[in-house]
């Protein structure tokens, strides 16, 4: 066997009961890995070559009864060009150079050889592989760049990358899924100024103050005052014609005057006024009616809820197709900040149990030990 051929250190996988076609349907039947469990395999394709390293996403049975794995690739030094090569080496010099752990020059000539057929590059790219060909279980993960990298060497089967390799148009990329540590990603504090001393930069590029925890109000009387905001915003919702559609009940209208919008707006309101509360809720009240504040949740119609969900279901959190393809008069922020509130929701966890059960009633039992 080719030393670079990494040793298994671990029983074959077993499967050992097949999953089962849901009955009456005569439709294959998958199953996909528990939420937060992941298992990086080894494949045999020749007995020549390395084993190839996957990520399982899914089991399916075929019609034919077969069970076959829907993987992503991993590839090795040895599958991309010398030229992505010299990108990678000048990206990990890079790491390197900013990291405060071991690095390449404190290594032997052997750890360094080692540590090149541990290095990995994730791709986007899926296959479907036969379940017969798993050879073993190994595990792979991003690179820390706050870990020495010997801990990659110590652990059998441990496998690391930091690159997504394009093998249709030949890239190297970072990772999104990077860790930021280093000095290129930490904030330039500049010095504090003294007492006289002026200001220089551009105060309109400056954050602003909204909020100051010093202020004459004691912590109940702001509680009460942000009651006070909830119940306008209730009775704002009684009033509009719009809202009343949306939340029918008095429950729900509570509900959603409740929610951050409404809060912040009500503590930005107290701040602008210097915590003068009767000049605060006079503005909440003006003179044409309570102020009626609402976000994403509020502000979409059912069927743009029903397109999200969908649109959801085919593309994940790929946000930029979802409003290409299903919500092209929503702006790219509404939607990530409607799917964020989305998550909160009853609806959401009702979608997730669902989908569970259905899995669940799908797989009979793959069993792979460790």
């Amino acid at each position: 066997m080719p030393w670079e051929w990494a040793p298994l250190g671990r029983d074959y996988f077993t499967l050992l009961q097949a999953i089962h076609t849901t009955s009456g349907t005569g439709s294959p039947a998958r199953a996909v890995p528990a939420r937060g469990e992941t298992d990086y395999v080894y494949f045999e394709n020749s007995s020549s070559n390395p084993y190839l390293i996957r990520r399982i996403e899914e089991l399916n049975k075929t019609a034919t009864g077969n069970v076959e794995a829907k993987v992503v690739c991993f590839y090795r030094r040895r599958d991309i060009s010398n030229t992505l090569i010299m990108l990678a080496d000048k990206h990990a010099k890079e790491i390197e150079e900013e990291s405060e752990t071991t690095v390449e020059a404190d290594l032997t000539d052997k750890q360094k050889h080692q540590l090149k057929h541990r290095e990995l590059f994730l791709s986007r790219q899926y296959e479907s592989l036969p379940a017969t060909h798993i050879r073993g279980k190994c595990s792979v993960a991003l690179l820390n760049e706050t870990e020495s990298v010997l801990s990659y060497l110590d652990k059998e089967d441990t496998f690391f990358y930091s690159l997504v390799y394009d093998p249709s148009v030949k890239t190297l990329l970072a990772d999104k899924g990077e860790i930021r540590v280093g000095p290129r990603y930490q904030a330039d504090i500049p010095e504090m100024l003294l007492e006289g001393e002026s200001d220089e930069r551009e105060q309109s590029k400056l954050e602003v103050k909204v909020w100051d925890p010093n202020s004459p109000l004691t912590d109940r009387q702001i509680d009460q005052f942000l009651v006070v905001a909830r119940a306008v915003g209730t009775f704002a919702r009684a009033l509009d014609c719009s809202s009343s559609v949306r939340q029918p009940s008095l429950h729900m209208s509570a509900a959603a005057a409740s929610r951050d919008i409404t809060l912040f707006h009500a503590m930005d309101t107290l701040y602008r006024h210097g915590y003068d509360l009767s000049s605060a809720i006079s503005v909440l009240v003006p003179l044409g009616g309570p102020v009626l504040c609402r976000d994403e949740m509020e502000e979409w119609s059912a069927s743009e809820a029903s397109l999200f969900e969908e649109a959801l279901e085919k593309y994940g959190k790929d946000f930029n197709d979802i409003r290409q393809d299903f919500l092209p008069w929503k702006s790219l922020t509404s939607i990530i900040e409607y799917y964020y509130m989305w998550k909160t929701t009853d609806r959401y966890v009702q979608q997730k149990r669902l989908k569970a059960a259905e899995a669940e009633s799908k797989l009979k039992q793959v069993y792979i030990p460790t």
